[in-house]
């Protein structure tokens, strides 16, 4: 069959194929064949998709998994086959320093510190069907070399058998035939912990791991030499950007991992939070945002994660704060509203209906969703329901209602009582009332593309009711929107980036935006310095505290108010936010690799806490501010 034959005969089908029928709330319904058929494209070959180590490499759609682990060769550490980047605050035993990463897994490249005294360089390329590994040892024990194990297996209790013959592993699986091999002396080391055949090498020198036919390790270098370059040109093509569009590329390839429960590639915030989770877990705005920057470069990738949290809704209708392994979700409580803002934006960069059909239904409900849940007293309050969740049991509480904020110890909510009988938190709330408008307004121009215009209607006056209600909020004297208690009318002082929220949604005048920007952006004592955001104003107990959300700078809220500025005639507010979020993010960047979930707003640093993962993707979001700005 001819390629344009085969082009037609898929577009007839896509054409002729029936439609889905109306999901019920929670159900996982895929509606369009073109996502169908992404996911199963997606999904393929070799790749990192193994979220328990970055030195496990896996071939999809078998689940066939080759994975290199470290054993001491006499005293000291213990067999270990999981590696992680990580804080160094939580003490791991290997230190990792991610590298460049292709999307598709054609190249990969690590270093990795063992013990007191192995590193090594690790690469990878793929060529056809086959996987090159090349590790190349810059320090080794000085006593006697560690060993390196291969480990083939079947993850993920896929069918399959693997077998030793000679210094060959031999994989099977449905006809598919792997076959494993080392350039190495292999050492026969028999005290390994494997519960499958594996080969056992001395780690020093170079040393090559590869399947297919046997190969020299000049071979293999070639092939690794080669497949470095392509990637390395890949990046150049973003001139005086690259280094930043590399720190962004590089931390959501290495966050790519595969769902088996739901077969489908998706990209959780780390691995460590994967693991920690039982499995993978997708936070609600962290994975809009992830699907945000795979827009600018990879629009398979920004519909697989947009989709796919957006098909995590619960059974009342909301995108919850989690779904994670298992089928668990917070049955409870949502998180901010952003989905159909980053939809639209997606859209708008590659025109794609079908995409919008995809997740338009679930949206639309997550939307009507949050006017009977959460309103109180005209503006929009965060919370959390009476509803059974198996996770962490958090419910009906304070607590969980910080966490529906994703702001989950912020202290704006100091005090703030909970009301167990609304559900609420007994303050309207500036940042989520904005978000809902803004969510309101994206999702009406969706519904128009959509030829909706019903809906679109119904969105519209939606969301000028809860711009009203912002109004209100407004306080003229200070020149901004304050959070109001609803159980005392008291205004609440305590600022932080989400009172600019309400520019996302375009609810200030031209002169009020003015206004919060000059008064309370470039306020020093409030949100202005050298490193900026804080998540909460400088002037406010508990900024001191540089704890999560009390006082740290997050990418996300930088992003957001990046966003808002951009409504309006700031170009100053927005040079500047660009600039000092691109300085903050290249700092760590540039000096250990890592991109941290959160940064200390009086230091930049971001390894000082423990509740800084150090491979978060969200904290990519402080470049993109910089890559949008510029017209990427």
């Amino acid at each position: 069959m001819s390629r344009s034959a085969g082009v037609f005969l898929f577009s007839l089908l896509l054409a002729t194929a029936p439609a889905p029928a109306a999901a019920e709330p929670g159900e996982r319904v895929l509606r369009t064949p073109q996502y169908r058929e992404l996911q199963r494209r997606v999904a393929r070959g070799w790749n990192t998709w193994n979220t328990a180590s970055v030195l496990s490499h896996v071939h999809l759609p078998e689940g066939f998994a080759v994975t290199l682990g470290l054993k001491n060769s006499g005293t000291g550490v213990p067999y270990q086959r999981d590696f992680f980047l990580a804080n160094p605050t939580l003490k791991r035993n290997e230190k990792v320093r991610l590298g460049p990463h292709a999307d598709d897994g054609s190249y990969t490249e690590l270093q990795v510190g063992w013990g007191a005294s192995n590193v090594c360089l690790v690469q990878s390329a793929t060529e056809g069907d086959d996987l090159f590994i090349l590790v190349t040892v810059k320090e080794r024990d000085r006593l006697r070399p560690a060993h390196l194990y291969v480990e083939a297996g079947f993850l993920w209790n896929r069918p399959g058998v693997v077998t030793r013959t000679g210094d060959v592993l031999r994989a099977e699986s449905g006809g598919r035939v792997f076959e494993v091999r080392q350039t190495a002396k292999d050492i026969g080391d028999p005290f390994g912990t494997v519960n499958t055949p594996y080969l056992s090498a001395a780690l020093d020198g170079e040393l090559a791991v590869h399947t297919g036919p046997a190969k020299t390790l000049d071979e293999v270098k070639s092939i690794i030499a080669r497949r470095q370059r392509e990637h390395a040109a890949r990046l150049a093509t973003w001139g005086a950007s690259a280094e930043l569009f590399t720190a962004m590329q590089t931390i959501l390839a290495w966050n790519l991992v595969y769902d088996p429960e739901n077969d489908r590639a998706i990209s959780p915030v780390s691995r460590l939070w994967n693991v920690n989770w039982g499995g993978y877990v997708l936070f609600d705005w962290d994975t809009y945002f992830a699907a945000f920057m795979y827009s600018l470069y990879d629009e398979d990738l920004a519909y697989a994660n947009a989709v796919e949290v957006t098909k995590g809704w619960t059974k009342r209708g909301f995108v919850p704060n989690f779904a994670s392994a298992y089928g668990l979700k917070s049955e409870d409580r949502s998180q901010p509203p952003v989905g159909s803002l980053m939809a639209l934006e997606i859209y708008k960069r590659h025109r794609k209906v079908w995409f919008l059909e995809e997740v338009y239904e679930e949206l639309l409900a997550w939307n009507r969703w949050w006017p009977g849940a959460r309103s109180g007293q005209g503006a929009l309050c965060w919370g959390s329901d009476p509803e059974t969740q198996t996770l962490d049991g958090t419910t009906n509480s304070w607590q969980a209602a910080l966490y529906e904020s994703g702001l989950d110890n912020s202290p704006m909510y100091d005090g703030v009582p909970f009301n167990a009988q609304t559900h609420l938190l007994e303050m309207a709330d500036v940042g989520l009332t904005g978000l809902y408008v803004a969510d309101c307004n994206a999702l009406a121009e969706i519904a128009t593309v959509l030829e909706r215009p019903a809906d679109a209607a119904e969105l519209r006056l939606r969301g000028e009711k809860y711009a009203a209600a912002l109004r209100e909020l407004w306080d003229e004297k200070a020149g901004i929107y304050f959070n109001r208690r609803t159980d005392t009318g008291e205004a609440s002082p305590k600022l932080s980036p989400t009172h600019f929220y309400p520019l996302i949604a375009k609810v200030p005048t031209p002169a009020q935006a003015t206004r919060m920007v000059r008064e309370h952006y470039f306020n020093p004592a409030e949100l202005h310095g050298e490193w900026v955001l804080p998540s909460i104003a400088r002037n406010v107990a508990g900024f001191a505290d540089q704890e999560y959300w009390r006082g740290r700078i997050w990418g996300p809220m930088n992003f957001l108010v990046y966003l808002g500025f951009r409504n309006y005639d700031l170009p100053d507010a927005r040079a500047d936010l660009a600039r000092r979020s691109h300085d903050l993010l290249m700092k760590s960047w540039r000096s250990d690799g890592a991109i941290y979930e959160n940064y200390n707003a009086v230091t930049g640093r971001g390894d000082d806490v423990t509740s800084s993962d150090a491979f978060y993707h969200w904290g990519a979001l402080l470049g993109v501010i910089t890559l949008v700005e510029q017209g990427k």
